[in-house]
């Protein structure tokens, strides 16, 4: 039968073992569309343990730029 829905990241471990033998073989490249598919699962796991709303970032700052300013918001101490 088919597995059912996880609350982990039992996907892609699942999805790996579909493709290879993670055990005996090099782990292949993951397509694209499948680290979309695995990103909106891993949102809905935190949506789901939360019960927030996931925020996106602005994909127009820099990812540096965002973890910095993340971190100065949480610890000023240190900024």
């Amino acid at each position: 039968g088919e597995e059912p829905e996880s609350l982990d990241k039992e996907f892609l471990r699942l999805w790996v073992r579909g493709q290879c033998d993670p055990y005996k073989d090099p782990i292949p490249e993951i397509p694209p569309e499948t680290l979309i598919e695995f990103a909106r699962k891993y949102v809905a796991l935190f949506e789901t343990v939360t019960g927030q709303e996931f925020e996106y970032s602005d994909p127009t700052i820099a990812v540096r730029d965002r973890v910095r300013a993340a971190l100065a918001r949480d610890f000023p101490e240190y900024f």
